[in-house]
């Protein structure tokens, strides 16, 4: 990465505003933080600026309020744990710009850690404002982008505020951008890239850049009822993307001309519902009936894939098997993720519900890496620019 860091630059005494990715998910009746891993992945970022004395000032967004205060979207919960886990204190502002938040800011003093409510109570945070921009810098002296899950967005706290103020990257970001730049530089081979989840279009980017780097690719997930119909076969009322089954049917050319081992499901778990209470069977691929819908891979592609896998030196995971939130469709999810943190392999899950995954079923520790970025991610190794990794100061540049 040749990007500036935290650790390039004086921090000691100076303001510095840090856009973090906070957005975690929150319990729809208590309003309670079911997942941490975001805040605690930004921990090391945190910890270094206090231990150096700054003064820190955190900034997110949290969930979709549309440019209006939403009183359940109010980041109180998040400063509560961030609290918990640093150990002291975290204030909150009632703004996250304005005279009231300045003078909550000239209050800080060296270590000293504040959060800014919600910068999306602002539609000006989604439409790259150079107004609500400076509004953000002028509680600053430097800004650190640790935001790596929205660093694929052009808003004003992710690209606008590099005008106004020194910008570097924190550690999680340099860390995200080292470890998917090296599964595109340098993996280590025998490579596999499992992905699942519901859209064929989400990825094509995204595969079309690795089919040159890995050597083998399994597909599982709602997406591979649109590969098996571009073979031809019948799938049923499963939901699939009848615009990409001509690019589903070019990636497994591709794959095949470029010596890639693809593997689709051979068999999979079908219902007449995607629901709790649907019958539920398991068939062969050529078997699928014209009522029936792919909830789950099945047994025989559970063993093929472990088969493929367990050779494997890296191996990038995207995406769920299949309906995972319903527990009869778990199963080839859960199986993977077995696999995965029992593995010797360099394991990398990338994508918000692969990482929650692994959190909820306690294997998140047993993973190699696991990314912050859903669809920043899938861009960055798709060979794309994040535009707020383009925004921060590069290294020739002192």
């Amino acid at each position: 990465m040749n990007k500036l860091t935290v650790r390039d630059i004086e921090v000691r005494d100076k303001r510095v505003l840090v856009r973090v990715d906070f957005n975690v998910p929150l319990d729809e009746k208590t309003g309670a933080i079911t997942d941490d891993s975001r805040i605690r992945a930004t921990l090391p970022t945190i910890q270094y600026l206090i231990d150096q004395g700054a003064r820190v000032i955190l900034a997110t967004h949290l969930g979709r309020p549309e440019g209006r205060v939403d009183s359940k979207l109010r980041v109180t919960v998040v400063a509560q744990r961030l609290s918990q886990l640093l150990g002291k204190q975290v204030g909150v502002t009632n703004n996250c710009i304005g005279a009231e938040t300045e003078k909550s800011i000239e209050t800080l003093r060296s270590g000293d850690v504040i959060l800014l409510e919600n910068l999306r109570f602002h539609s000006s945070e989604e439409r790259d404002s150079p107004v609500f921009a400076r509004a953000l810098a002028r509680f600053a002296d430097l800004y650190v982008n640790d935001a790596f899950g929205t660093s694929h967005r052009s808003h004003t706290s992710i690209v606008r505020i590099s005008e106004h103020l020194p910008a570097v990257a924190g550690l999680l970001l340099e860390k995200e951008l080292n470890t998917l730049g090296g599964l595109l530089e340098n993996p280590a081979h025998p490579f596999a890239a499992l992905l699942g989840g519901a859209k064929v279009s989400d990825k094509v980017g995204m595969v079309e850049n690795i089919l040159t780097k890995v050597d083998c690719l399994l597909i599982g997930g709602g997406m591979a009822a649109t590969f098996l119909k571009a073979r031809g076969y019948e799938v049923g009322k499963s939901l699939i993307e009848e615009d990409r089954l001509e690019t589903a049917a070019n990636l497994m050319q591709k794959a095949s001309d470029g010596g890639v081992h693809l593997l689709l499901p051979v068999d999979v778990v079908v219902a007449d519902d995607i629901d709790a209470e649907a019958g539920v069977v398991t068939v062969q691929v050529e078997n699928i009936g014209k009522t029936q819908r792919i909830a789950d891979i099945g047994p025989q592609t559970t063993k093929a894939f472990y088969e493929e896998l367990r050779r494997c030196r890296t191996i990038f995971w995207n995406g769920p098997m299949g309906v995972y939130e319903i527990p009869r469709f778990a199963e080839g999810t859960r199986a993977m993720a077995k696999l995965l943190a029992g593995s010797q392999a360099a394991t990398i899950l990338g994508g918000g519900s692969t990482a929650e995954i692994a959190t909820n079923m306690g294997l998140a520790d047993q993973m190699t890496f696991i990314s912050t970025g859903g669809g920043a991610s899938l861009r960055f190794l798709g060979g794309e620019s994040l535009p707020g990794v383009e925004a921060l100061h590069d290294r020739e540049e002192t």
